[in-house]
């Protein structure tokens, strides 16, 4: 068994000890023992326990072991089996390199009896190795005038095994150059050697490639190999040669910078320095030179500049191929520049105008236009055109030239400037086209007339306007430009009234405002005709008129007018009769009055403000007809006071008012009987009383008789007035409403009244009769008087009546 690790340094003296001791007293005797290399482990070695004349058993009773010295353990023994196996597997070629013999000695020690026994164990080799050359590959220069016979000296190959296992013999690939020689030495090793055994051509063959094999002669046989590259050595006896004399490409002038056109090639079948070709220009145009670009190593020729048709349209070249030892060829080289569209049509103004008046006739020539086009073919053919919406036209001339004409009258006022683009279009593929501006401007003549915003104006202001007030502004429009479209207004003067109409009204002649220079009164004009002028300044002048109607608007500035009863001039107070027999109903009087207003502001209204004795008169409210309103009675009193207000509806409200005095009696002589008694306690003093009442009826008399005479004048009148009327037409048309007295503006009525009255006069007495009175309306309309002329006859006859009536009562 095996020594323990753990025993103390002098149990190991002393084990060592014995063991010298029993190592010289052991029998001399070896075992030998052997076994093939690369066995595995644990495979059958000898019998050890038998060749010991031991049983298996024993080995480990007895402590039978193997003891070596400075060697790794390669053999064992099995207990059980008592035999002699391996450890591991053996390599002999490790143990003993290429030794003929292998021998592996130790010793087994029976460690009971102290006794040991030498063992040798001898590795059989076996042919586990290849013949091996120190490099894979070999490379050989040989010149291409190299002499037949020359020899090259070939590595050695080497193998590990031994004996018939080891190399034994080369042999060298077929080459009709080259075969194999092997020298064999003293010491017995081969030296191969190559033996060159023709001439070398290296533009035939410049490298030849070959394979030396060693090989072993175990069985099976195996075998190691070597490439061998022999390179040809060049001599320069070859000039470059270039594929083709001459060399053409075409290529668009649009190429990239930069980009390969054409490749030359030369070749040389030299090698090295002898066969590298570098290529050159020569002899070329140092523009072409600047534009390409040649590589010298593979020929490529690029451009470095962009190609331009229009500049060159083929680039000659001459290109010239070199070897490392002065050998030269040279090639021809023709670029062909192929055309693009790339340039866009050129256009130039020769000759412009800049303005032009708008009454220039059609064909008048605006510019003189010149395209070119720098390509060719029909990149370069261009037509030329502008916008079909104006009124120019292109017409072509020659060589490349266009005029701009009009084509019709030009109209500043539609269109005072004129942006006009020509365009020029090539016929290339893609189109390229430029365009240029011509700015024309039509100046203006004076061929507008200034034009008010409407054909007629309404102008209403209210009477008792302020002086010098504004009114209204006209404006009128001139499309021309600058004096031809100033304009000026004027009035254009009329007669009014005998009055010039510059004293009526004024205009601003720059900003057409109208002012008024007096106040106007509605009830003596309702309206004006007039004309405003605008002209412009431009040579010659143009005008316009426009007309206006100014229409005055009445206000409420005059009071109602009283005519009837008209009111004593002396300050006496008008007496009007009621007989003490009249019906409710009865008509005693009739108040009229007119207002000078029109429309609302002329509507009267009556009413009774004021009575001697309420309830006994009343007053119509739209005819201001006094009437009784009950029987008259016994105790009513002879002399009735009334107080009639007549009122406008206008804003403000105004009103006048008269004082009525009614005398009630059945007949004359009570009234004179009546009246003398009132006059008697009024003023005691007055005894002229008869008198006065004889004058009295001798005046109403006279009255009754005059205007009985004036009416029939004024019927004849009418009668007159109508027929001129209808001689001329529309004399009267147009006249409003408001120039004839009536009620709400349109009638009047007035009320006459006569009495038949007889005058009875003897020595004691004298009296008036008043028979049934009878009345009658007279209707004064549009047809038959005018206002004034109603005003003017009436009036006077109603101020005789009352005046001897009030000198009757006094």
């Amino acid at each position: 068994m095996a020594i323990p690790a753990k025993l103390t340094r002098c149990s190991g003296m002393v084990m060592l000890c014995l063991f010298l001791e029993l190592l010289l007293a052991a029998s001399a005797r070896n075992i030998l023992y052997s076994v093939p290399e690369e066995t595995d482990k644990g495979s059958f070695v000898g019998n050890i326990a038998k060749d010991l004349g031991l049983e298996p058993q024993e080995l480990a009773e007895r402590g039978v072991r193997i003891v070596s010295r400075g060697r790794t353990q390669l053999f064992s023994l099995n207990p059980r089996s008592g035999s002699l196996v391996t450890a591991g597997r053996i390599d002999r070629e490790e143990l003993c390199a290429q030794s003929a013999r292998c021998l592996v000695s130790f010793n087994i020690l029976v460690e009971d009896e102290m006794k040991l026994f030498p063992i040798e164990v001898e590795i059989i080799d076996i042919n586990d190795n290849t013949p091996q050359f120190q490099f894979e590959e070999l490379e050989f220069k040989m010149n291409e005038i190299t002499t037949p016979g020359t020899r090259i000296p070939l590595p050695f190959g080497k193998d590990l095994d031994v004996g018939m296992n080891s190399l034994q013999s080369y042999q060298l690939s077929y080459n009709p150059h080259f075969s194999l020689d092997v020298q064999h030495g003293p010491d017995g090793p081969q030296h191969p050697e190559m033996v060159l055994q023709s001439p070398l051509d290296r533009e035939e063959e410049a490298v030849h490639h070959l394979v030396l094999t060693a090989s072993d002669g175990g069985s099976p046989v195996h075998s190691g190999t070597v490439r061998i590259r022999v390179q040809v050595v060049d001599v320069n006896d070859n000039p470059p040669a270039f594929t083709q004399a001459e060399y053409q490409t075409s290529v668009p002038e649009n190429v990239p910078l930069g980009t390969q056109l054409l490749m030359v090639n030369a070749t040389d079948p030299d090698e090295g320095a002898n066969g590298e070709v570098t290529y050159s220009f020569h002899n070329i145009d140092h523009k072409v030179a600047q534009v390409f670009q040649l590589n010298s190593y593979t020929g490529e020729i690029s451009n470095k500049e962009p190609l331009d048709f229009e500049e060159y349209k083929i680039y000659p070249m001459e290109i010239q191929a070199q070897d490392g030892a002065g050998l030269m060829a040279r090639a021809k080289v023709l670029i062909k520049v192929l055309d693009v569209n790339d340039n866009a049509p050129e256009v130039s103004i020769t000759s412009v105008t800049t303005a032009v008046p708008e009454n220039f006739p059609p064909g008048t020539i605006i510019a003189l236009i010149n395209v070119h086009d720098q390509d060719s073919g029909e990149n370069g053919h261009i037509t030329c055109s502008i916008p079909e919406n104006l009124p120019f036209k292109l017409e072509k001339l020659v060589d490349n030239y266009y005029r701009l004409v009009t084509e019709r009258t030009l109209d500043r006022e539609l269109t005072s400037e004129y942006n006009i683009t020509v365009t020029a279009t090539d016929q290339g593929n893609p189109t390229l086209s430029t365009q240029t501006h011509v700015l024309l401007l039509v100046t203006d003549i004076n061929d507008n007339p200034p034009l008010f915003y409407q054909d007629f104006y309404s102008i209403y202001i209210p009477e008792n306007n302020p002086r010098g007030a504004s009114i209204f502004s006209v404006r009128a429009q001139d499309i021309d430009s600058n004096e031809n479209a100033q304009i000026t207004y004027s009035l254009v003067e009329d007669i009014i009234q005998g009055a010039p109409l510059s004293s009526y009204l004024s205009i601003n002649s720059d900003t057409g405002v109208i002012y008024t220079l007096r106040s106007f009164d509605y009830e003596q004009f309702q309206n004006l005709q007039l004309r405003v002028t605008a002209q412009d300044s431009g040579n010659p002048p143009l005008s316009s008129n426009v007309s206006l109607s100014l229409f005055i608007l009445d206000q409420n500035d005059n009071t109602p007018e009283i005519l009837y009863p008209v009111l004593p001039t002396d300050g006496s107070t008008g007496v009007e009769l009621a007989p003490r027999s009249a019906e409710p109903g009865y008509l005693v009087t009739k108040v009229v009055a007119v207002d000078r207003d029109s429309g609302q502001n002329a509507w009267l209204s009556y009413r009774l403000l004021k009575a001697s004795e309420p309830g006994l008169f009343s007053v119509g409210l739209h005819t201001g007809e006094v009437r009784t309103a009950r029987a008259l009675l016994d105790r009513d009193a002879l002399k009735q006071s009334l107080v009639v207000a007549v009122q406008d509806h206008g804003q403000p409200l105004l009103s006048a008012t008269v004082t009525l005095t009614i005398a009630v009696a059945d007949s004359i002589p009570d009234i004179l009987a009546d009246l003398s008694s009132i006059s008697t306690i009024a003023n005691p003093e007055d005894s002229d009383l008869t008198l006065y009442l004889v004058v009295a009826v001798a005046t109403v008399s006279c009255v009754f008789l005059a205007f009985v005479t004036v009416l029939l004048a004024l019927r004849l009148r009418r009668w007159h007035s109508t027929r001129l009327l209808q001689a001329a037409g529309s004399g009267l048309e147009g006249m409003p409403a408001s120039h004839f007295v009536g009620i709400e503006g349109v009638r009047a009525f007035l009320q006459t009244y006569s009495h038949e009255v007889s005058l009875t006069t003897d020595s004691r007495k004298s009296h008036l009769i008043f028979p049934q009175p009878n009345y009658a309306d007279t209707l004064i309309s549009q047809e038959s008087c005018e206002k004034k002329d109603f005003l003017s006859v009436p009036q006077s006859l109603l101020e005789d009546k009352k005046e001897i009536f009030s000198q009757v009562i006094l």
